[in-house]
């Protein structure tokens, strides 16, 4: 099965490091988020990706040319330019990957209706997902939850984090404080799962987001609840927690 990410978007609310790079390779500790988002579906087997591509789209293309030597020792014939990776190195990923270039103001809906050629034709589903947002969903048990809903699409709602300290108060006393809470309600947290039959409720123009009321008065969108850890990386005050998790050991969406 195929997993679609959408890596094309601007990241104006994280200008503090879009500014020099795609959102998708900004650093969760020394490796950018698109990896740890790639690492969680790998844990369930899911090696196929589409990287629709878009902002600063070379740059990740770069990044994935030139992985194993990132990552690895390796020693380089200047002469001949024929380079060896030494033993202690790293594991390289069985990953396959398509770069699409989808363009640079396309909109979320069109970055996927461009991929549409590289859907394979004897795979009906497929999966796809923001390229900023990781957790730790059961990526397994959500495609089971699709085929028994069988529905055009799935999508993971999750409980956002209040940016902000939650008071229980009592009459004129506080009887709690909670930094931060995640809040009741849910919200579209990504992680989908798609039919084929997706592509005819999106456009070129529309955001993939627009589609989803369509789906629903048709009783084609059902929701997986995942009520576990979940976090976008939208702003920078976003960057620093999450690298905090991963410099504490705390990060809850490393499954792998």
């Amino acid at each position: 099965m195929q997993c679609v990410i959408l890596c094309g978007g601007l990241g104006t609310r994280l200008r503090e490091e879009t500014e020099y790079h795609p959102k998708p390779l900004v650093k969760i500790g020394n490796i950018p988020i698109l990896w740890h988002i790639m690492k969680i579906y790998s844990h369930y087997g899911i090696k196929e990706f589409i990287l629709s591509l878009g902002y600063k789209g070379e740059m990740i293309k770069e990044f994935f040319i030139n992985y194993k030597y990132f990552h690895n020792d390796f020693s380089l014939s200047l002469k001949t330019h024929k380079a060896r990776i030494m033993d202690d190195g790293e594991r390289i990923e069985n990953w396959n990957i398509i770069f699409a270039d989808t363009g640079i103001e396309t909109s979320t809906g069109g970055r996927i209706t461009r991929i549409k050629k590289y859907i394979k034709n004897d795979e009906p589903l497929f999966l796809a997902t923001y390229g900023d947002g990781v957790a730790n969903v059961n990526i397994r048990k959500l495609i089971e939850f699709h085929r028994k809903n069988n529905k055009i699409a799935t999508l993971t709602a999750v409980h956002p984090v209040s940016k902000y300290g939650v008071i229980e108060i009592n009459g004129s006393l506080a009887r709690s404080f909670a930094q931060k809470p995640s809040l009741e309600g849910y919200i579209n947290g990504g992680f989908f799962v798609f039919k084929k039959e997706i592509f005819g409720y999106l456009d070129d123009d529309m955001m993939l987001e627009d589609a989803f009321p369509a789906l629903a008065r048709k009783n084609q969108l059902a929701v997986y609840k995942h009520n576990d850890f979940w976090h976008c990386m939208d702003t920078y005050k976003d960057y620093q927690v999450l690298n905090k998790m991963w410099e504490t050991g705390k990060a809850g969406w490393k499954i792998w």
